[in-house]
């Protein structure tokens, strides 16, 4: 299972998700549900702005973990 690891990197870089979403020009809502793991998908471009406004490289923020199992 994919993990997405964006909630650690906020609180890193002590930023809101609320500013974050601004930022990176996705819904809050949006965002939240990357945030919490039920996102199916994230676009590069989507991925490229939140390592960008994060400064941080996609292995920061994605982490596959094994044999873990998706919560339907």
């Amino acid at each position: 299972m994919i993990v997405v690891n964006l909630d650690v990197m906020m609180a890193k870089r002590k930023i809101s998700a609320g500013e974050l979403a601004d930022k990176i020009g996705i819904t809050p809502a949006n965002l939240s549900i990357l945030k919490n793991n039920k996102a199916k998908a994230i676009r590069f471009s989507t991925l490229e702005e939140v390592c960008k406004v994060l400064n941080c490289q996609p292995g920061d923020l994605l982490e596959y973990r094994k044999g873990e199992q998706e919560n339907e």
